[in-house]
C-alpha cells in the first residue's frame, strides 16, 4: 500500500473562532489534497473524492500550528481506493511567551482522523 504525507503551516487568516480555532472543514480540505496526490501516484489521475465513512475531530487545530496530514491506502478496488487519514499537530504557537514563539510537540497531537473513498477513471 501507499502512504502520502503533507505538512502545512496554518496561517492566522484561517482562524474562524475564538482562541484562534480553525474550523474542521480546513482539515478536510487538506485530506482532499493528500488524497489527490495518492491518486496521482497510484493511478496517474487526480481522482474524485466519493465519500467519508468516518470523521473524528479529536483535538483543536489553531492558527499558528504546523500540521502533518497523512493518507494511507488500506483497500484497493477496481476504481475505488479506501484511505485512512490522520492530521497531527506537530508544532504549536506560544503567543503567551511572545508573538513569534512556538514549540515542537513531542509527541504530536492527533487532531482529526477519517476514512474516505476516492474513485479513479477505469484503466484504458
Amino acid at each position: 500500500m501507499i502512504t502520502v504525507t503533507h505538512r502545512r503551516y496554518v496561517p492566522y487568516s484561517h482562524a474562524h473562532y475564538g482562541g484562534n480555532l480553525v474550523d474542521g472543514a480546513y482539515v478536510l480540505g487538506l485530506f482532499g489534497d493528500v488524497a489527490t496526490e495518492v491518486c496521482i501516484r497510484m493511478d496517474g489521475d487526480e481522482g474524485l473524492f466519493a465519500s467519508y465513512q468516518d470523521i473524528q475531530f479529536r483535538a483543536p487545530v489553531r492558527a499558528g500550528d504546523v500540521i502533518e496530514i497523512s493518507a494511507t491506502v488500506v483497500e484497493v478496488g477496481n476504481r475505488s481506493r479506501r484511505i485512512e487519514f490522520e492530521a497531527r499537530v506537530v508544532c504549536r504557537a506560544k503567543p503567551h511567551h511572545s508573538e513569534s514563539a512556538a514549540e515542537v510537540l513531542d509527541p504530536p497531537i492527533v487532531a482529526t482522523t477519517a476514512t474516505g473513498t476516492v474513485v479513479v477513471p477505469p484503466k484504458p
